[in-house]
């Protein structure tokens, strides 16, 4: 059985008006983060974080609303939050112009597909390199 599409005239914001649907990393509720359970030190820094699904109800809010762009950069931020913060920052660093070759681009797009299920990031990255190379932003092989 499937989720029935989210109508934003009705659903958004989720917080408010279906908080039935977000939970923290961690199974938290909207409800669970008070201010009084922070200053008891009920709530770490995880349960702060928002996870993927929550990500790709936004993305289909957004969809709905006319927005695919922004629906798109949920859903890569979805996918994101599969990687450490670590490896994201690397990967940020590789896709600055001139930094990485083609091959290097495409191994990371690999990487994000086959390691981490993020199709929609191996597609951005691959668009980067077909990009990179039609501007010459490529590094060139030593």
């Amino acid at each position: 059985m499937t989720e029935p599409r989210l109508d934003p005239d009705v659903d958004y914001p989720l917080g408010v008006h279906r908080p039935e649907l977000i939970f923290t990393p961690t199974g938290k509720t909207v409800a669970d983060l008070t201010m009084d359970r922070v200053m008891a030190g009920d709530i770490a820094a995880e349960d702060l974080r928002i996870t993927p699904e929550v990500l790709r109800l936004q993305a289909e809010i957004s969809e709905e609303v006319g927005r695919p762009q922004l629906g798109a950069n949920l859903r890569r931020a979805a996918e994101m939050t599969a990687l450490s913060d670590t490896r994201v920052l690397e990967i940020y660093n590789a896709l600055r112009p001139g930094v990485s070759t083609q091959e290097e681009l495409l191994a990371i797009a690999e990487e994000l597909e086959t390691e981490y299920s993020a199709e929609h990031l191996a597609v951005l990255v691959r668009e980067a390199v077909d990009v990179y190379e039609r501007r010459e932003y490529l590094a060139v092989p030593e």
